[in-house]
C-alpha cells in the first residue's frame, strides 16, 4: 500500500480509533476526508489537521450515501483509498427467548448495508486510480463471537468474507486490507474505555499503522492481542474459545 500522497476517505473519523488513524494518516503526508453524522465531532478530529477535511454522511441511508459518492467525485476526484471504519455495537441480551430486534436490525443497516453500499458507490472510482486500496474494518468478534452482540460478531463474520471476495474480485486493480482490531478501550460500548482488560487504543493504532507501512502490505491487518482469535478455528479450539471469552454462558 503506498504510505503518503493518498487521498484517503474514512467513515466514523469522529472518535475512537477512526479519529487516531485519521490523525496518523494526515501526519504521514495524506489528504483524509473523514465522515459520519456527528459534523461536531468531526470538526473536533480536524481541528489543527491542514488536509484533514470534513463531510456529512449517514450510511444507513442510500440516498446520503449517493450524495456523499457525487460530492467525493466532484471535489476529490483523485481520492483513491476507501477506510470503511464506522459502525456501532449493540448488546442484545439472550438468544434463549423471544427479543425486541430493533439493535439487531439497527446492526445490520449500519455496519453490514452501510459498508457494502458506500463501497459500491465509490468503486467506479477506485478503480479508475493509480494505487487504489480499500481498507474494512471488522473485529476479532468475526472469528469468535461474544454472544451477547451477536448480530455485531456475525456482521463482522460478513463484513471479513466480504472483503475475501472483494480482494479476489479486484486484484491487480484496488488492494483490498482487513484490519481486525482486538477489544480496545474506546467509546464504542458503554464503560468500555475504563476496562484495563481492553487494549489501549493508542498502541493499537501505532501497530496498525506499522504493519500498513511493511511492503509487501499484509491482506489482513492482526496485532498481536487478536491473532489467538483469528487462529481458533485452523487450530480446533473453537468451542474452548468461545467459553472463554463468554464466561457468562451459564446464565443463559
Amino acid at each position: 500500500m503506498k504510505n503518503s500522497g493518498n487521498t484517503i476517505i474514512l467513515t466514523g473519523g469522529g472518535s475512537g480509533i477512526g479519529r487516531l488513524i485519521a490523525r496518523r494518516l494526515h501526519d504521514a503526508g495524506n489528504t483524509v476526508i473523514i465522515a459520519s453524522r456527528n459534523m461536531d465531532a468531526l470538526a473536533e478530529t480536524a481541528e489543527g489537521y491542514a488536509n484533514i477535511h470534513t463531510l456529512e454522511l449517514d450510511q444507513t441511508d442510500p440516498v446520503s450515501i449517493d450524495a456523499f459518492a457525487k460530492r467525493i467525485a466532484d471535489d476529490f476526484p483523485q481520492a483513491n483509498m476507501l477506510i470503511n471504519n464506522a459502525g456501532i455495537m449493540r448488546m442484545e441480551g439472550s438468544l434463549a427467548a423471544k427479543r425486541d430486534l430493533a439493535d439487531a436490525e439497527e446492526s445490520v443497516t449500519n455496519n453490514l448495508l452501510g459498508p457494502i453500499r458506500l463501497t459500491n458507490a465509490l468503486i467506479d472510482q477506485l478503480v479508475a486510480q493509480p494505487n487504489a486500496a480499500l481498507i474494512n474494518v471488522t473485529s476479532g468478534l468475526a472469528f469468535v463471537p461474544l454472544v451477547l452482540a451477536p448480530t455485531y460478531s456475525a456482521i463482522k463474520a460478513g463484513i471479513h468474507n466480504y472483503t475475501v471476495s472483494l480482494r479476489a474480485v479486484l486484484k491487480d486493480r484496488v488492494e483490498v486490507i482487513e484490519i481486525a482490531p482486538p477489544a480496545l478501550r474506546t467509546t464504542l460500548t458503554p464503560g468500555q474505555e475504563n476496562n484495563e482488560r481492553f487494549m489501549d487504543p493508542e498502541l493499537f493504532v501505532d501497530q496498525v499503522m506499522d504493519l500498513l507501512q511493511r511492503d509487501p502490505t499484509p491482506a489482513e491487518v492482526l496485532v498481536e492481542e487478536v491473532d489467538y482469535m483469528r487462529r481458533t478455528e485452523k487450530e480446533d479450539r473453537l468451542e474452548e474459545t468461545v467459553a472463554g471469552i463468554n464466561p457468562f454462558l451459564a446464565n443463559f
